[in-house]
């Protein structure tokens, strides 16, 4: 029945402030903000005289935000098409609300000021969150005021039709991508404030502090002068105890070469370490040579942020607010269910 339909995902507000222009009774319609932009039919239909209105309209937008912002706008007029699915996760009565989209563009600032660009739509069902696997509801849960659902589409036209949708008595297979996807949403995030926060000297304050937090005595070499050593790292607090760890650092994205870490390993007396740590990655002969040598350690840029993720509650407060993070639960599946 809803064979190639497109599925629309969307918010009403930050804290559902249009909810009831959503499910009015009478005239129920979905609605996006940016009122300043004004009636948006008289925009060409063009995603660059879009993105060029925006920058007028709302100049101190960030410009990274941008594209996505007027894509949503012009996607609003232009690309949801009557006939089109809307799904809506209302805060106000938790419901998931699924409907069909029925009118064209239209903008009034009558009802609500801050939301008049409207299309009208009928709401077919209304589901329970519980019906749904929490991958769909994930999906759902865009940070985007407007969106296209894509992964889990398919399960909310089943449930448009009245087919199965989350089986109760199964285990939810989909909280593992949902698990899989923060990891590396917030890996990313991170790998991303060290690179463009902490590039040179900065970064080897940063790995020197993480060594710190493990449990080690640093020092920092001064900048531009370190002879290959960036940072000593040693247990006893005078540095004169062995085992003493000479470690190399690179701010750098790129593989590490092997003549690199040769050169590091080449500094390295009896009885000590040495220890590179990159914030990229290693050549496969570079990974080669440290594999063969005893008491030399590489560290990748994947090893660094789960260091850091590991010991973040005790990372020192600048460091927490270059790398701003926030404990949140979410589901997990547990072993043999």
């Amino acid at each position: 029945m809803y064979n190639n339909v497109t599925v629309w995902g969307i918010h009403a507000g930050a804290m559902g402030e249009v909810d009831k222009l959503f499910l009015n009774k009478s005239n129920p319609s979905i609605a996006i903000g940016w009122p300043e932009m004004g009636d948006l039919s008289l925009i060409k239909q063009d995603r660059e005289d879009f993105k060029d209105k925006l920058k007028k309209t709302y100049p101190e937008t960030k410009k990274g935000a941008i594209p996505t912002s007027a894509g949503m706008l012009y996607r609003f007029i232009y690309e949801m098409k009557q006939g089109d699915i809307v799904i809506y996760p209302s805060k106000q009565d938790r419901q998931i609300h699924i409907g069909e989209l029925n009118g064209d563009y239209a903008f009034d600032t009558g009802y609500d000021k801050e939301y008049p660009h409207l299309r009208s739509v009928k709401w077919l069902k209304h589901f329970s969150r519980s019906d749904f696997s929490q991958g769909a509801l994930y999906e759902i849960g865009s940070a985007l005021s407007l969106f296209q659902v894509k992964n889990y589409a398919d399960e909310f036209i089943a449930a448009l039709e009245g087919k199965p949708t989350a089986k109760k008595d199964e285990p939810d297979e989909t909280v593992t991508d949902i698990l899989e996807v923060t990891e590396q949403s917030t890996k990313d995030f991170i790998y991303k404030k060290l690179s463009k926060e902490l590039k040179g000297h900065p970064f080897e304050h940063f790995v020197a502090h993480i060594l710190n937090v493990i449990g080690y005595n640093t020092k920092v070499s001064p900048e531009g002068g370190d002879g290959g050593i960036d940072i000593l790292a040693f247990k006893d607090e005078l540095g004169i105890e062995p085992p003493i760890i000479k470690v190399q650092v690179k701010s750098n994205d790129g593989d590490v070469t092997p003549e690199k870490v040769q050169a590091l390993y080449g500094t390295v007396s009896n009885g000590e370490y040495g220890l590179f740590v990159s914030l990229g990655g290693y050549s496969k002969q570079a990974r080669a040579f440290a594999k063969s040598k005893s008491n030399l350690r590489i560290i990748d840029g994947d090893e660094l942020i789960e260091l850091t993720l590991k010991h973040y509650e005790k990372l020192d407060s600048k460091y927490k607010a270059i790398i701003p993070l926030k404990n949140i639960y979410i589901p997990t599946q547990v072993e043999g269910q």
